[in-house]
């Protein structure tokens, strides 16, 4: 089953989406991270309209070119919250059930703490609740797992990370084919004014993301080099509605990219508990 592409406009920025799966299907709305943008759910897609499930994948603020403001504050959380709330109105979604991976992930946590009526359930993908990666680096590795954030958020970042065909990101398990996207003019600076837009300043504050009530699955792989056992396993103080914990063994960071099959199985499981 083939997906179309839509340019659509919310507010001042024009954003490129994906949408296919049966006419008559549950949504679901999928938001990528960092630096990958939603090409990293083409093996998920179809096997989620196989299910029944129809979907929403949307190039988010920086990764759309007509959806690329130049300023930093541009990039808050608050931003890219409203980005998706603003694609689901589009569409005249009423709900969907929601996934976001890395970034997406984040964003996706603050979606359904703050719109929990827009949404059926949350499937976060390698990402635990804010206030749980909060907790993980006063203790244990995050801290150091997360050491890569600093050298993102200076200024000139763009020039180590494009040094030798964006060397750094490619060891880091992304393949040369998804990064192309990052070559295009104010791209890669616009990528990472997510992190200095969020990451620098009062990161608390910014950051700060109440529990969520909506039934939640997390879906962690422990050989993610970027987010912890720690952080996984305290997402569970901060979801108070019905919770799965999913870990895949042996699996990097790139879950929607390197385990296909079993992220699109427990998404379709989320859907159909509701």
């Amino acid at each position: 089953m083939k997906t179309e592409h839509r340019a659509v406009t919310v507010g001042d920025y024009t954003f490129d989406v994906e949408v296919g799966g049966p006419e008559r299907g549950n949504w679901v709305l999928l938001l990528h991270g960092f630096p990958v943008g939603g090409s990293c759910y083409r093996d998920v897609v179809p096997r989620l309209h196989e299910s029944g499930l129809r979907t929403i994948v949307f190039e988010q603020r920086g990764y759309s070119a007509g959806a690329r403001p130049t300023a930093v504050e541009d990039y808050s959380i608050d931003n890219l919250v409203a980005d998706a709330i603003g694609i689901l109105d589009a569409f005249d979604v009423p709900y969907a059930l929601l996934v976001g991976h890395d970034w997406g992930g984040l964003v996706a946590w603050h979606l359904a703490a703050r719109y929990p009526d827009r949404f059926t359930g949350l499937v976060a993908v390698s990402t635990g609740h804010p206030s749980a990666g909060r907790d993980a680096l006063t203790s244990g590795d995050q801290r150091q797992r997360s050491s890569y954030i600093k050298t993102f958020v200076q200024p000139g970042a763009e020039d180590n990370i494009v040094a030798d065909n964006f060397a750094a990101l490619r060891r880091f398990g992304v393949t040369a084919e998804e990064l192309e996207p990052l070559k295009a003019p104010g791209a890669l600076t616009a990528a990472l004014n997510w992190y200095r837009a969020n990451f620098t300043g009062d990161v608390k504050t910014k950051m700060s993301c109440r529990p969520v009530e909506i039934p939640t699955t997390l879906v962690w792989s422990d050989n993610d080099p970027a987010l912890g056992r720690e952080q996984a396993l305290a997402t569970s103080r901060y979801v108070y509605g019905e919770y799965r914990f999913c870990e895949l063994p042996g699996v990097d960071h790139w879950i929607p990219q390197h385990a296909a099959p079993a992220l699109a199985s427990e998404i379709a499981l989320r859907s159909a508990v509701f």
